[in-house]
């Protein structure tokens, strides 16, 4: 691919994309003469992630007279697409080169190892003079030169979608929710530049307005925003924005929580992000501090409705929202958040800000994705903006993607062996699949190999009986009859998935219930107790404090057979250790909870 774009010829091209794009009033002109067609970077650092009062002023004649972009397609992809998931492999990570270089040079320097880094620019040199001096080497670099407004790539960038999963890559663009022509013509340029398809939700009945950064999905049609989407889009129903999002992206189900209070941007990245497809990482305040009351009960509304798309309960990490000078939180501070990380390949940049918070924040992402590589970026100079790390770069999918999505195995009594599922699809079809397992991570993997299953592009692998106690830690690989090879997680075999044996052989068979595992544990928020029954009986789930005294009835009556989950919120707890007590046909068993904010 082209390493350099200088042509004039093209760069003509490019701007007559703006303006076939973008009709503009002279109202439009006139607010916009200073604010957005000036080519200085300092034009451009006065643009934040949020809407500035005289861009609001213009918002809505400036949606009247949109148009179509250049080589856009404005109807519905002819079959049913995959919104491909942050997690999954790509091919370039794009970033626009104006406002906070420094924190653009540090995302090259990481992003380059893992993709190919396509930098949006004005001069191609004075980017390479920058990345010199800091440092950073020129390599694994495409320069795009296209017209821009602003930093915010994630808002205004193409989503990737596949058709049937993996086949081919298309891109999807919205209306920006910003009146920035130049920005809202991006996706162009780069579609343009890889010679991909660009489908745009730009012409009634299909006209959208959207915004990256409120946009979050599971790779298998569960998408998530605030409801933000339905403020910008007040002519249309609830049903209407979910068709549009269904024929353009594959979203079957589609998740809107209410806005929060103190966000002005209402952008659920900010607050949340699902780190794979049944696991979300979410965002804390202090007890009934700033949007922490309505963040709990979005939290809450998630996991009391919904499942993930393996049909259970959602996995969470909780990591603190940090507080800025002198212990304030917005609106009186900066909206600071580590959830605004953002995946590239096998390594996550996560945002930080102070030692004193950071500490906690790169634990918890450790924790969570054990094997990847976790680099921190300090955006204390960027926050006041409304923005971090997430909010400046944009995804460009693998043209050759090999999808490979399993779920779990979770902390277990039963000793085994232990079935593996794993989906996994690729074009030219899956020859070969395996298991890779052990119980001692100084020690070598002993690899399985799977066999496809009855259900189409599963294949299954099976773990032995190991002794109770035993942890365990697997990955899968898969190579396509092409030659590809993928492994899952990413970064295998330094990452890995991993359960424990909790209990003893036979444990199943004195209790007819019994609690696995409860998570998170230490607890500081919304808490799952999964609960495992042979059969449908009665029971009563309480937890007490040291003391046996009682914090919280969760549940009398009866339990399925089967899976369940049942929650408590520790958010209000005092810290310390609590007791899950279940009692049922006169058995009593307790688990320990460490409840720690």
């Amino acid at each position: 691919m082209v390493a350099d774009i200088h042509s004039s010829v093209f760069l003509l091209a490019l701007y007559k994309t703006v303006y076939m794009r973008r009709i503009f009033t002279g109202l439009l002109l006139n607010v916009f003469c200073i604010a957005i067609t000036s080519h200085t970077v300092r034009a451009q650092a006065l643009l934040p992630a949020s809407m500035t009062a005289a861009e609001r002023n213009v918002m809505q004649d400036y949606r009247n007279n949109i148009g179509p972009a250049a080589n856009s397609i404005t109807t519905p992809p002819a079959s049913h697409v995959r919104t491909m998931a942050e997690w999954e492999e790509i091919d370039g990570i794009m970033i626009t080169w104006t406002s906070y270089p420094d924190i653009l040079a540090q995302i090259v320097k990481y992003a380059q190892t893992e993709t190919r880094v396509y930098i949006v620019c004005s001069d191609s040199n004075s980017v390479k003079n920058y990345l010199t001096n800091a440092a950073v080497p020129l390599t694994n670099i495409t320069y795009v030169i296209a017209p821009y407004n602003s930093v915010w790539a994630r808002d205004y960038g193409q989503w990737n979608a596949y058709t049937n999963d993996v086949d081919s890559l298309l891109m999807i663009d919205w209306i920006y929710n910003r009146p920035r022509p130049k920005d809202d013509t991006v996706p162009s340029a780069i579609a343009q530049l890889t010679g991909l398809p660009l489908y745009a939700t730009t012409v009634a009945p299909n006209d959208l307005v959207h915004t990256g950064g409120n946009f979050m999905v599971d790779g298998f049609g569960t998408g998530f925003s605030s409801k933000l989407i339905e403020l910008e889009n007040s002519g249309k129903s609830e049903a209407q924005i979910d068709t549009i999002m269904s024929r353009f992206m594959g979203i079957s189900r589609y998740i809107l929580m209410d806005t929060l209070p103190y966000d002005g941007i209402h952008h659920i990245d900010m607050h949340i992000k699902l780190l794979d497809e049944e696991t979300l990482l979410v965002g804390q305040f202090p007890a009934n501090t700033s949007d922490g009351p309505q963040l709990e009960a979005n939290l809450l509304y998630v996991l009391s409705n919904f499942n993930s798309v393996y049909g259970t309960p959602y996995k969470l990490y909780r990591v603190p929202m940090p507080s800025g000078p002198g212990n304030t939180y917005p609106p009186v501070a900066s909206y600071r958040t580590y959830t605004n990380s953002v995946f590239i390949n096998k390594t996550i940049l996560v945002p930080t800000y102070y030692e004193q918070y950071d500490t906690t924040a790169l634990r918890v992402y450790k924790e969570a994705l054990p094997g990847y590589n976790v680099v921190p970026i300090n955006v204390e100079n960027m926050i006041s903006a409304s923005g971090a790390l997430h909010c400046i770069t944009k995804e460009i999918g693998s043209s050759d993607p090999l999808l490979i999505a399993h779920q779990p195995l979770r902390d277990t009594s039963y000793t085994g062996p232990f079935t593996v599922d794993a989906y996994m699809k690729h074009r030219s079809g899956i020859s070969l699949a395996r298991l890779y397992y052990r119980t001692d991570t100084t020690q070598p993997y002993t690899v399985v190999f799977m066999t496809q299953s009855a259900q189409p592009d599963h294949w299954t692998g099976n773990i032995p009986v190991q002794p109770a106690g035993t942890r365990i830690y697997y990955y899968v690989s898969a190579t396509s009859v092409s030659g590809k090879t993928q492994v899952r997680p990413m970064p295998a075999p330094a990452a890995y998935w991993s359960f424990k044996i909790t209990g003893t052989a036979g444990i199943a068979d004195v209790y007819r219930v019994h609690a696995e595992d409860v998570f998170p544990n230490p607890s500081n928020g919304i808490t799952c107790i999964p609960l495992k029954s042979s059969e449908a009986c009665e029971a009563d789930l309480d937890v007490c404090d040291v003391l046996g005294r009682q914090v919280q009835h969760i549940h009398s009556g009866r339990i399925p057979a089967g899976e369940s989950f049942y929650f408590f919120n520790s958010s209000s707890w005092t810290n310390g250790i609590y007791y899950v007590t279940l009692r049922s046909s006169g058995n009593v068993t307790t688990q320990k909870v460490m409840v720690q904010h």
